[in-house]
């Protein structure tokens, strides 16, 4: 890559450091007990530090996009790879959902909890532990073949 973007990279990457901790120094000089009981405070200390955090998250995840699209479309024959790639997760969810139980939420008793009625919430919530469950079953699995592997290479 090229040296002056690097350096424009590290700049900014240090500036957004330096105003985390002006931040940082802020909150701490203010005190727990202080931030927590005043309104004001936490108005003019902790509003500000979300929102400087939100616009780094939405900065971040624009760039990440913007260079995963350039990228797709500067080599076309990852573009293949990638929607392989969503068309698997795309199956693995579609299992996880007829796998994923809509039944209302109930306590160690068998009472239906408050707001745990059965529903749409409840049935994703539970395809979102399968689809969790799943997947770290295939990279646990994925992750013994590739030790076994190395043992027999060496």
């Amino acid at each position: 890559m090229n040296n002056k973007i690097i350096k424009i990279v590290n700049l900014v990457a240090g500036l957004i450091g330096v105003v985390g901790i002006y931040f940082l120094i802020r909150l701490v000089v203010a005190g727990d007990e202080a931030v927590m009981a005043s309104a004001d405070l936490q108005n003019s200390i902790v509003s500000p530090f979300i929102g400087f955090t939100n616009i780094i998250l939405i900065v971040a995840i624009i760039l990440a996009v913007g260079f995963s699209i350039w990228n797709l479309i500067l080599h076309p024959k990852l573009l293949k790879q990638a929607l392989l790639a969503i068309a698997a997760l795309a199956v693995v969810l579609v299992i996880s959902y007829m796998l994923a139980d809509g039944g209302p939420v109930t306590d160690m008793y068998g009472n239906v909890i408050k707001d745990g009625e059965a529903g749409n919430v409840s049935k994703w919530v539970s395809t979102g532990i399968w689809y969790t469950a799943i997947l770290g079953l295939v990279g646990f699995v994925l992750f013994l073949l590739g030790f076994v592997k190395s043992l027999f290479k060496a």
